[in-house]
This record gives structure tokens, sequence and C-alpha cells, in this order.
């Protein structure tokens, strides 16, 4: 027993450990957006003498960082809510329905995440020219909607089919149709895969800095990313304003967080008593 208390007590120790080690760089990016730039130069590991919110004055008078944001934020949602819109439906469509093409069609969206889609920049390029995508947002979604996709028809795919029938047998019964059997019944019972999908997908449009930095000109249109290129200059950054950008575009992170959190911990049993 007391062997068994002070491995555990190990445990708590390791985990706490690596708690502080994982928080440390997020307290250092706080603490250092507080700071001038002599400071941070002079004591980069150190506490504010004093705190000072210029920076983050600084950072919104020079550059849009409120647009940049805004776009930032409006492309993660926007190709988060398509990933989960269609994937859900194919998902379902592809666990629920056997037919003749049932594997082939898996392994189509499969195929999404074995073949990296920057390989194919170029002609995606001139595709995007074409439709009248180019310099603009939505050729970033679109992109990131087809990205997204393939890693979450395989999540949900695999969560679908180990929901037992007898809840969708029971639905039926009671007179629902398929998108309500889908909908209602099976939706909340996937809520940790939606979590999942939505996590994985969020921080790849919100960090993403390759598609924006090609199918994006404007400069009224960037996001976060490739926006904070103007921060550094050719022979000094002023890395107070630099740390002020980075703790601003971290605040959506940590929201999900805390929303993705609390689907983990309802999802299992929301759904099953009706």
């Amino acid at each position: 027993m007391k062997t068994s208390k002070s491995f555990r007590g190990l445990q708590y120790a390791w985990a706490y450990i690596g708690a502080l080690v994982s928080l440390y760089p997020i307290f250092l990016m706080l603490t250092s957006s507080l700071k001038t730039n002599i400071q941070i130069l002079k004591n980069p590991l150190s506490l504010p003498v004093s705190m000072s919110f210029a920076a983050y004055n600084k950072l919104l008078q020079q550059i849009p960082f409120g647009t940049y944001f805004w776009n930032s934020v409006f492309v993660s949602i926007v190709s988060v809510v398509l990933i989960l819109l269609f994937a859900v439906m194919a998902s379902f469509y592809i666990a629920r329905y056997p037919f003749r093409w049932n594997a082939a069609l898996f392994f189509f969206f499969l195929l999404g995440m074995m073949i990296p889609l920057k390989l194919g920049i170029v002609p995606l390029f001139l595709l995007m020219k074409k439709i009248g995508l180019l310099n603009s947002l939505w050729s970033l979604i679109s992109v990131y909607t087809a990205i997204g996709l393939p890693l979450a028809v395989l999540i949900l795919t695999g969560f679908f089919r180990t929901l037992p029938r007898e809840l969708e047998e029971a639905a039926r019964i009671d007179g629902a149709s398929d998108f309500g059997v889908m909908w209602h019944v099976l939706v909340p019972l996937i809520r940790p895969a939606l979590g999942t999908v939505m996590i994985m997908n969020f921080i790849t449009a919100w960090n993403d800095f390759f598609f924006p930095l090609i199918f994006v000109q404007d400069d009224l249109k960037k996001t976060i990313p490739v926006g904070m290129l103007s921060l550094f200059g050719q022979y000094s950054t002023d890395l107070s304003m630099l740390f002020a950008g980075l703790t601003l575009s971290s605040l959506p992170m940590i929201v999900l967080f805390f929303m993705a959190s609390k689907q983990f911990m309802d999802g299992m049993t929301a759904g099953a008593v009706k």
C-alpha cells in the first residue's frame, strides 16, 4: 500500500513538473509583452520591473492587428464549421449505410491524408485565379476545408461505427427521420470526436502561414501569421510588440481549450437519455 501511494505521488509530481514546463513559455511570453524592448534584451528571463502596456498600444497603432485578428477568426471558424458539417454527413452515411462502393468511398477520403496538398500549389493557385477566389479569404476557407475533411471523416466514421444500433432503431420506431436520427441521437454521443476535430482543424487554420502567403496579397485580408511579418525589421525587431501580438493571438486557443474540455467531459452521456 505504501509503495502504491509512493508511486502515485511520483506520478503526480511528474505531472506537475510537466505542466510547469509546458506553461512556462506562455508565462514568459506574457511577461515579455509587459516589458520594454531594452528590458527584454538585457534580462530576457526576468520579471518586468513595472507593468507597461505600451507594447500593446504600439501594436494596435502601427499595424492593423484588429483586421488580421478578425480575418483569422473568420477563416478558422468558417473552416471548422464546414468541416464538421460535411464530415458528419459523410461519416454517418459511410458508417450506417452499407452499399457496394462503401469501402471505396471511405478510401477516397483517406487519400487526402496521403497526398500533401502543398505538392499541387501551382495548379491550385491557377484554379483559385480562374474561379475568382484569389486574394480572398474564401480561398483559404476552401483549402482548409479540403485539408481537414479526410482526417475528420476517419475519426467520425470510427465513432459512428461504435455506437449501438439499438438507439437508432428506437428513434426510428418513434418516427424519427434519417436526419433526426443523425442530429438528435447520434451526433450528441460523438461530441468528444467533434471536439477533437474542432481543435485540430482550428489550430491548423489559425497557425497556418503557407497558404495565406500564397493566396492573399491584400494587406487588409492577411491573417495573423502573415500580418505579423511586418514586425520583423531588416536590422532590428521590436520584441515587446512581437510578444504582445503573440499574446493576443493565443487568446482564441485558450478559449477553445476551455470550450473543448467541457465537451469532452459532457459528451459521452449527452443525448443518451433522449
